[in-house]
């Protein structure tokens, strides 16, 4: 057993923990310390920070997830000033390994080994995540991750995607005359100009127009507060429509992957465990014409642990590093 340091970094936090691992697994995940990224200059004071908090010498292994592709010399971060450089990590940060990992792949990485209690049922038969075969995984956040997970003889493989940034698939009248408004603005409308959490004022300000009404609601977070507490009718009308299209996104990835399972993660996934359920997300899940009854015999999960990140990260390291 010995202990390494697991980094989630996203556009507006970074996180850390001291995790320890054992035998290509996570054992345990200490407390995770929240920095704001724009408060310091780079990860590397970041990463210094973290360890005066702790008042101690940091592990000499790391698992990084970042919240971009892990790819090239340098690694630019959306709505993040830092800039990563993969090969000047292990001097910046005193590290004698480390893995980088994008942060969907993370999520991935938890699901196959966080146990099953951080699974919350939430369409299709209320049964364990399958141990063979793929697995989808998607989530909105600021962005709309997407990963897929495959198991098998006892082993898994993380393969990171950019499904977030499918065709938005419009599949009623109201959604064709979304998807024209939105055009005006994109040009080319992904899903994650709907299915995130800017997506939402996307879809209040189309409804908006479309209805007539007047936009009262400006700040994002206010509009996801309205939307949830039931408050505004027009920011409700949003969210009902949010998790239709999270529903039919879900499910064509599903379809993509060859998927026996799917998780819904990402910063907004547990937030929304409760409208999910009570929304159309599950009829919208299933309606794929003559697969309909292969999508009604697949288990659809959230991932309720606090920190599926963090775990992640050192989940990849342990992986690789057994």
């Amino acid at each position: 057993m010995r202990e390494i340091v697991a980094v989630d970094i996203g556009g507006t936090h970074a996180r850390f923990a001291i995790a320890t691992i054992e035998d290509g697994k996570v054992i345990t995940l200490g407390e995770a310390t929240t920095l704001k990224c724009a408060e310091h200059g780079s990860l590397a004071l970041a990463w210094e920070t973290f360890g005066r908090s702790l008042n101690r010498d940091l592990p000499r292994e790391a698992g990084i997830a970042v919240a971009c592709p892990v790819s090239g010399e340098i690694l630019k971060l959306t709505n993040n000033p830092w800039i990563i450089q993969p090969s000047q990590l292990a001097a910046r940060l005193h590290l004698d390994n480390f893995v980088l990992v994008n942060d969907f792949g993370a999520v991935a990485h938890a699901v196959a080994q966080v146990d099953s209690s951080y699974m919350k049922h939430l369409c299709g038969p209320d049964i364990d995540l399958p141990t063979e075969g793929a697995i989808t995984i998607v989530g909105p956040g600021t962005g709309l991750g997407a990963a897929c997970l495959l198991r098998r003889n006892d082993r898994y493989f993380v393969m990171e995607t950019e499904g977030g940034h499918l065709d938005y698939p419009p599949l009623d009248e109201l959604e064709d005359k979304i998807l024209k408004a939105l055009r005006l603005r994109f040009r080319r409308v992904s899903a994650e100009r709907i299915v995130s959490g800017p997506g939402l004022t996307n879809l209040y300000e189309v409804i908006a127009e479309i209805q007539g009404w007047p936009i009262t609601l400006r700040d994002n977070r206010t509009l996801w507060q309205n939307a949830l507490d039931g408050s505004d009718t027009l920011a409700v009308a949003a969210l009902e429509r949010f998790c239709l299209s999270l529903g039919a996104v879900s499910g064509d990835l599903a379809l993509a992957h060859g998927a026996r399972g799917v998780v819904i993660g990402g910063g907004l996934g547990l937030r929304l465990a409760d409208s999910l359920g009570h929304s159309g997300f599950a009829e919208r899940f299933v309606a794929k014409g003559r697969f309909e009854t292969m999508m009604t015999e697949m288990p659809v999960k959230i991932i309720t642990h606090p920190q599926p990140g963090l775990f992640g990260a050192a989940a990849a390291y342990a992986e690789a590093h057994p």
